[in-house]
């Protein structure tokens, strides 16, 4: 990759950022470095008012009083000049910051949506949400404030240091070594390597204590059931010491340089007051001296607030380079890739070729090796297994949340990969046991399957689903709110929402990963029937951990630790006497047991 097409990094990207709304950014630019040299206009006006002053003194009434008035006039002028074209300057940047925060925003939600549904599984919605609320904010923060604050950080020491050496040249060159001296103390605090790397560390540990925050309390209702506290969520605990350890350090580090650092620019006059003492032995001209001087030990406190205001800068700049640089690795993650000739399904059979999947490519433990098989349209295939066999991952494979590391997946005789995403969700409906609805009506809830179905299909699915006569008992039905106002339902209920939502897509391939995990016995059987007349002509995979549900499978794949140890009906399996028939006997003991007294028999 030439140098040219380098992605650009450091204050060059954020200037590229900037540099979107280019008219509106220059605008504010122009206008902050002239609000700049006005705010040193008053200086100047004191330094003639003095100096008239002291020719005429101890003779008051000799004074030039218009002419001191005009110089006052230009004071006031310059003060109000540097809030007026400061206050343009922001109303610019502000706008730039907006529009560009609004598209870097909509392109962030854009990409995320792009990639691989599974690289939402692995990187957490902790890190996603900090990137999207904070990172992206700061880059807003930075064009509205910084930008500006930059100019007039960069424009006001050029101005300030023509003004030190305009007035007297030694007074000005002994003021100079002052700010020489703090530049050079802040350039190496900032643009040490260890900064930098503390830094980057700052933002891995505050984005992996949100992660395990946002954890947290989505499973608050199981801290409080089991009467824990922060201390026993481990991850959350660890996440925030981790934080603690690395932020104290830091912050102790700067103690001393910030301390010299901030010593030294408010008192650069320490530096102007030995060279006055020496002209001062050495001058006829005491009048002019004495106004220099003067002028000088009113001018060089400004200094300091010239010098805090870079500081600020470089201090915010490292931090909002941190944020950037983390939206661009996530916004570098590929999106999943589209086929230049998009193949369509003929039929839906689903197959499996020589399939290895790793969640990690580096490395060499494999979610699922070289598996092979066929689950035929109109047909129900259940996977069964131990947890951690691949079970799942076959089911994430078959939509393309992950792409396979080896092998294919066929739908329909076309690999998955050769269809264009729209196409394939649109051939796949879902159930996973993790359920998400959204704070919108049921009905709503219901249409995310298909946003073109009618009420009549509505109400059919959720007949179907055995949630109709349930939801005619919430205060507004099909219309009520989700989780606002006392509304909350059961993980059973959700559960047959979802299954709803699947029916009414209607899509050819069903994956169901324990669709029937929350059901009570009875509406698991109401629904097992729902689904007898949904299933045909369809192709359905089934995610079991309950056998039961299972039992009438026209195959049954069982995996273990990865691999296809077994397959074939109920009756088949049990007859091999292998891995499948060995669970079923489990299943079974566990099913019958029932708690007794200490001594008894613990199955019925």
């Amino acid at each position: 990759m030439s140098k040219k097409n380098m992605p650009k990094t450091g204050m060059a990207r954020l200037l590229q950022l900037a540099a979107t709304k280019k008219p509106l950014m220059i605008s504010s630019v122009v206008l902050s470095s002239l609000a700049s040299i006005a705010s040193f206009v008053p200086y100047i006006a004191i330094y003639y008012i003095v100096r008239e002053i002291l020719t005429v003194w101890p003779d008051t009434s000799a004074l030039n009083t218009s002419l001191l008035f005009r110089y006052g006039w230009y004071a006031f002028g310059g003060v109000v000049s540097n809030i007026l074209l400061y206050m343009a300057a922001l109303v610019c940047s502000h706008l730039a910051a907006f529009g560009t925060l609004y598209e870097l925003k909509l392109n962030f939600a854009n990409h995320i949506a792009k990639v691989p549904l599974g690289f939402h599984v692995i990187v957490g919605s902790g890190k996603l949400r900090k990137i999207m609320d904070e990172n992206i904010e700061k880059i807003e923060e930075f064009i509205a404030h910084q930008l500006p604050d930059i100019v007039a950080a960069f424009v006001a020491p050029i101005v300030m240091a023509v003004i030190l050496l305009a007035v007297d040249w030694r007074f000005g060159l002994a003021s100079a070594a002052g700010v020489v001296f703090a530049f050079i103390l802040q350039a190496a605090a900032y643009g040490k390597e260890g900064a930098k790397e503390k830094m980057k560390q700052y933002q891995t540990a505050l984005e992996n204590m949100n992660n395990a925050s946002v954890e947290y309390i989505r499973g608050i209702s199981v801290v409080k059931a089991f009467k824990q506290t922060v201390y026993s969520f481990r991850r959350l605990h660890d996440t925030i010491k981790e934080y603690t350890a690395m932020v104290i350090p830091y912050t102790l580090s700067w103690e001393n340089v910030f301390s010299l650092y901030n010593t030294i620019i408010n008192n650069v006059y320490l530096f102007v007051l030995p060279v006055g003492i020496l002209v001062g032995m050495n001058t006829n001209n005491y009048t002019d001296f004495a106004s220099k001087l003067i002028f000088y030990f009113i001018f060089v406190p400004a200094i300091a607030g010239i010098l805090m205001k870079i500081m600020y800068v470089n201090s915010n700049g490292m931090r909002i380079l941190n944020g950037v640089e983390a939206m661009d690795k996530l916004l570098a993650e590929p999106i999943l890739s589209q086929p230049g000739h998009a193949q369509k399904a003929n039929g839906y059979d689903v197959e499996f070729k020589e399939v290895s999947f790793s969640y990690d490519k580096d490395k060499e433990t494999e979610a699922l090796s070289d598996v092979s098989f066929i689950a035929k349209q109109g047909k129900v295939t259940a996977v069964v297994g131990p947890s951690g066999g691949g079970k799942s991952t076959i089911a994430h494979l078959i939509p393309r949340f992950f792409d396979v590391t080896s092998g294919s997946i066929l739908l329909g005789g076309a690999d998955v990969r050769n269809m264009s995403s729209e196409y394939l969700m649109n051939q796949v409906s879902f159930v996973f046991q993790d359920v998400f609805l959204f704070k919108q009506s049921i009905k709503d809830n219901i249409l995310m399957g298909n946003k073109n179905a009618t009420d009549e299909q509505v109400q059919a699915a959720a007949k179907a689903a055995q949630c109709h006569d349930f939801i005619m008992k919430l205060p507004s039905g099909y219309d009520t709110i989700v989780g606002t106002k006392g509304i909350h339902l059961s993980g059973g209920e959700k559960q047959r929402l979802a299954i709803a939502r699947a029916i009414v897509k209607d899509a050819p391939v069903i994956v169901l990963d324990e669709a029937t995990a929350f059901a009570d016995p009875e509406n698991e059987h109401l629904i097992q029937k729902a689904f007898e007349k949904l299933m045909k002509n369809k192709t359905v995979i089934i995610i079991a951990h309950r056998l039961s549900t299972i039992r009438s499978a026209d195959k049954i794949l069982v995996m273990d630790e990865g691999r296809l140890v077994e397959e074939g009906s109920h009756d088949e399996l049990l007859s091999k006497n292998g891995k499948y028939a060995v669970m079923w006997r489990t299943y079974n003991e566990s099913a019958s047991w029932i708690m007794k007294k200490k001594g008894e028999d613990s199955y019925a």
